[in-house]
């Protein structure tokens, strides 16, 4: 079983200077408060101060301290959502995703860090509000700039780092350069390759104090002291607080000087880092150096002249580098001054139009590599669908734009490309906003084409959403204006899914006939693998066992060709469960381990969660309990992670056939309930005919009396009740007193047995019943001594005769 991280927090750049006192304060309250706010102005070292105190107190939160980075949020509705993506948690049709969150976050001690609310202050202060009333052992840590002004929030305001006593020259040098103000300049001077004697410490004295202790602003001067001694910098600081203070009164005092040494620092840039640093503050999110090229590369600065420039933003510390991911980025601060900076030049529309344009390239490039193109390596296809999940941040920027200048085009396109593996990485929920958003734009640019594509994706969107409806109507809305082949298979693969969802098996088999006919004269491997896919599916739902496995195996031929992970464990999944349902249970245990292995390639854990579930009921009963039990942990676990009740409820339905396996039928009836409440709970149809085979067994066992108290009784228990009674051997106890009773018809033979005991009514031998069913001879045999036990008969045509006039239960 996979140990899952119990935080995120970053690496720090450097090393964090001064604040003793301040953190081992915070760690105090955090354990008294449960909500604690980090006020302060931009720059004043919320976010560092924060991440000390986080992880300090990390060994006091067992389900794990959660850094959510806010800064890069535009909309308030995504703050929930940016929540749920760093908890891994994921959308459930029907159910709020705040509700999901509540019951993710209410398993035991977690500590939540929102980081730069400011600009979200009042969506913040409700989600929060929201968490802590309905999780008992969450607590909060928030950085912002204002309170958030909720029941239970205590607000500590950020000082600024401590200045030297007296005026530094007729101070001793031991206590001047003990100051926090100090300590933190010489550090970052130093790490710019500049290192200052005591005869510096006066005027680093007087620079501390012109800049109130500001650690932004320090650093940011520390920077320059490779041109300019500290005494000069000093002198260039004063003169621009002078100049300030006759500007905007109405700011802060420290947001002024914050402002001042920002803009100071500008000043001192070429004219051509001055264009690059406020063309880059249309990247939301980290970037690279060819994205940076391409957006920013327009007179008065060429491609060429970009690393140069960038160097010397990083130099000046005004951009940072990652150099384990060669990635770049601007403190909020800086972007914030810098998007100012390109409104001012009017620029703001040509650049992020431009941002927009290669974002859609891009998009386009990672998709067809991932997808679309034929031959590529698994390891490049991997590295492409990386790079474009690492752009979520931009591609909202860019979607958001779309949206503002009315680009619905470009926006419909990047939507398409971005979202075209929605069950492997994509959020439904989002999908399906943007794509509205931009629908209600005005459409006249919008060819019929594109608003096919539009369709289709809204369509993929929905259905993983659990909306067949609606999926459904736009996907024949789809098929219409669609002319790319793959794009046209594509919606043939959703709208079989869709209809073998909802019961029409014979439709489903038109629409994967079509998509395998068309990817077949296309040369197509993805939607090859996907239709064959789909028309074992239908086989397997019509019961031609046969036909499911040769179909099976074909599509996972051309799923190895294509080479993805994602598609190759979907066909070994399904090859799993025709084996399972022709009785192989070996085989279909080899075909789901098979699968796990190509999910933990990549990120994601709902479809992993469903490959372990399904892996640890095979493997229960093979009875191999113990691998049931990691194997079912495991998938627990990252259906609670990523908040799917459908997952859980898979679990329970696998717990409920360990304990039977285990001699606990007690704990079987308990988890079988208990999965079947779940599932109606969601709108899910239970598996009827397992669930009364089941009770079959636990009354010829227990006495209907014990079972409908246990059935009851399960009901009515939570999942976590259930996990701990099967698990950990807790055992709930049962009433004693009348119990409601719920009919329900129940079957004392398996669905296997019914099929054998059905071929027996015409006469077949053994072979001939294994050569129908797939099975051995072997196998039959048991079968029939098996119902011959259950039924009390002793000979095969008692068991035809009760055959003929027993209908098997429908699956």
């Amino acid at each position: 079983m996979r140990d899952f991280p119990r935080h995120n927090l970053p690496v720090e750049p450097n090393r964090f200077v001064g604040r003793e006192r301040d953190v081992d304060e915070l760690c105090r309250l955090l354990g008294r408060a449960r909500v604690v706010s980090l006020c302060g102005v931009g720059g004043i070292g919320k976010t560092r101060l924060a991440l000390q105190v986080a992880a300090r107190g990390g060994p006091r939160y067992p389900q794990g301290v959660w850094l959510i980075e806010l800064a890069r949020i535009t909309r308030p509705e995504l703050v929930v959502e940016e929540i749920a993506r760093v908890l891994g948690v994921r959308e459930e049709a029907g159910r709020p995703l705040l509700d999901t969150l509540v019951a993710r976050l209410g398993d035991g001690p977690c500590l939540l860090l929102l980081d730069n609310c400011e600009h979200l202050i009042d969506e913040c202060a409700d989600v929060a509000a929201t968490l802590v009333a309905s999780c008992g052992e969450l607590a909060v840590l928030a950085t912002t700039r204002e309170p958030l002004r909720i029941a239970s929030e205590l607000v500590w305001r950020v000082p600024p780092l401590d200045l030297p006593e007296g005026g530094g020259s007729d101070a001793g040098s031991d206590a001047v350069s003990d100051a926090e103000s100090v300590r933190l300049f010489l550090e970052r001077a130093a790490a710019a390759g500049t290192r200052l004697g005591p005869d510096s410490l006066p005027d680093v004295v007087r620079l501390c104090r012109a800049l109130d202790g500001l650690p932004l602003a320090l650093e940011l001067a520390a920077a320059r002291t490779s041109l300019l001694s500290p005494g000069q910098i000093a002198d260039r600081i004063d003169d621009r607080f002078s100049l300030l203070t006759t500007g905007e009164r109405t700011a802060p005092a420290r947001q002024r000087t914050l402002l001042a040494a920002v803009e100071w620092s500008h000043g001192l840039l070429s004219a051509g880092e001055q264009v690059l640093l406020r063309r880059l503050s249309v990247f939301a999110g980290p970037f690279d150096l060819r994205l940076t090229e391409r957006v920013c590369a327009e007179p008065p600065i060429s491609e060429a002249e970009i690393v140069d420039l960038l160097g010397g933003l990083i130099d000046k510390s005004l951009v940072l580098y990652d150099e384990d991911r060669g990635h770049y980025r601007l403190l909020q601060t800086i972007r914030r001054f810098a998007a100012e900076r390109l409104a001012e030049a009017a620029e703001r529309e040509a650049v992020r139009e431009r941002h927009l344009s290669v974002l859609c390239e891009l998009q386009e490039r990672h998709f067809a590599v991932e997808v679309v193109d034929a031959g590529v390596p698994w390891p490049r296809r991997l590295a492409a669908l990386t790079r474009s999940w690492g752009l979520i941040d931009d591609l909202r920027a860019a979607l958001d734009w779309a949206v503002e200048s009315g680009n619905v085009p470009l926006g419909l396109r990047l939507c398409f490309t971005s979202t075209g593996l929605l069950p492997v990485s994509g959020n439904p929920m989002e999908t399906v906003a943007c794509l509205e958003r931009l629908l209600r734009q005005d459409l006249t640019r919008v060819t019929e084409e594109q608003l096919a594509q539009a369709r289709g994706c809204l369509a993929y969107g929905l259905e993983a959403r659990d909306e067949l409806g609606r999926s459904l109507e736009h996907a024949f809305q789809s098929m219409g204006g669609l002319r790319d082949p793959f794009q046209r298979c594509v919606m043939h693969s959703l709208i079989a899914t869709v209809l073998l969802r909802t019961g029409r098996a014979d439709e489903a088999l038109g629409h994967a006939q079509q998509g395998l006919t068309l990817a077949t004269a296309t040369g197509d491997a993805w939607n090859e693998a996907v239709g064959l896919a789909g028309l074992s599916a239908v086989a397997l739902t019509r019961g031609r066992l046969r036909e499911a496995q040769r179909h099976g195996e074909e599509a996972l031929a051309r799923a190895r060709e294509h080479g993805h992970r994602w598609i190759m464990s979907r066909c070994a999944t399904q090859l799993g469960a025709v084996a399972e349902a022709r009785g192989d249970l070996v085989t279909a245990m080899a075909h789901y381990e098979t699968a796990v292995s190509w999910l933990r390639e990549l990120p994601g854990g709902v479809e992993l969660a469903r490959c372990l579930a399904m892996g640890g009921r095979v493997a229960a009963m093979l009875a191999e309990f113990a691998a049931a039990r990691e194997r079912l942990a495991e998938s627990l676990a990252l259906s609670r992670r990523t908040g799917q009740r459908q997952g859980v409820a898979r679990c329970l339905v696998g717990l409920s056939v360990l304990a039977e396996g285990e001699g606990d039928l007690d704990g079987a009836v308990l988890a079988a309930a208990a999965a079947a409440a779940l599932r109606e709970s969601i709108g899910q149809r239970s598996a009827g005919q397992r669930i009364e085979e089941l009770l079959g067994r636990a009354r010829a066992k227990l006495g209907e009396g014990r079972t409908t108290s246990l059935w009851s009784r399960g009901r009515a228990m939570g999942p976590d009740e259930v996990v701990r009674h099967v698990l950990e051997g807790a055992r709930p106890a049962v009433p004693t007193g009348p119990a409601v009773t719920e009919p329900s018809r129940h079957s004392l033979l398996t669905a296997r047995e019914h099929e054998v005991a059905a071929l027996l009514t015409r006469g077949l031998s053994n072979r001939a019943i294994a050569g129908e069913l797939v099975i051995s001879p072997a196998t039959v045999a048991r079968h029939i001594a098996n119902i011959m036990e259950k039924l009390g008969y002793t000979s095969r045509a008692q068991i035809a005769v009760w055959a003929s006039e027993h209908r098997a239960p429908s699956a």
